[in-house]
């Protein structure tokens, strides 16, 4: 807002043809009889073209039905020459995957509030392979405080079988909607599997 350019008009421009192009579209909550908690996790590492910044973000799930999500943009770690690539790659592992985790916790609590009575297994997608053999490894090579704090948390919730981390190819990753700039195919795709319907379309 700061410092506005080309690039950020013409985003702005495709918002809005989007918006007028879609008046009707928005997700559609159905009842589905089972209660079950999901979450997808995903980050982008410096995609951003104007700052190269890295971007995360996250969406739960609630009986297949889209029901939070997140992204944050990062601060910008390929610039202290003090971290190397393999550092801040832990890092941004640590960082989105914690949030994943706290939101299903969280959303745990708002069902126990309602006194919706569920001992399910959580499950938290990742189309990492890397990631998820770091979260299920005993052996520490963390480098700092706040990033083995972060994998402790997220280990300690897999041993006590609260949530799994099951893997889901990258074409299967919802939250690629949030991090990513897609294809109009592959955007339509994750939309359809958010749940987003046009009430236009709907007999």
């Amino acid at each position: 807002m700061h410092f506005p350019r080309e690039v950020h008009l013409q985003a702005t421009y495709r918002i809005l043809h989007y918006l007028k192009g879609t008046p009707g579209r928005g997700i559609l909550y159905k009842r589905n009889g089972n209660t079950i908690l999901e979450a997808y996790t995903d980050a982008d590492y410096a995609r951003s073209i104007t700052d190269r910044r890295s971007t995360s973000g996250y969406c739960t799930f609630l009986e297949g039905n889209w029901v939070t999500w997140a992204m944050e943009l990062k601060l910008n770690f390929g610039l202290c020459k003090m971290l190397s690539r393999d550092l801040v790659l832990k890092l941004n592992f640590g960082l989105w995957h914690a949030q994943g985790i706290c939101e299903l916790l969280w959303l745990k609590i708002i069902l126990e509030d309602l006194k919706i009575k569920w001992e399910g297994l959580m499950k938290l997608y990742w189309d990492n392979k890397s990631a998820i053999s770091i979260a299920h490894n005993p052996v520490q090579h963390d480098q700092t405080k706040h990033i083995e704090v972060d994998r402790h948390f997220i280990k300690e919730k897999l041993d006590s079988g609260l949530i799994c981390t099951p893997y889901v190819p990258s074409q299967g990753q919802l939250a690629d909607i949030l991090t990513k700039g897609l294809r109009t195919p592959n955007f339509d795709r994750i939309i359809c599997k958010l749940g987003m319907d046009n009430i236009y379309s709907l007999a």
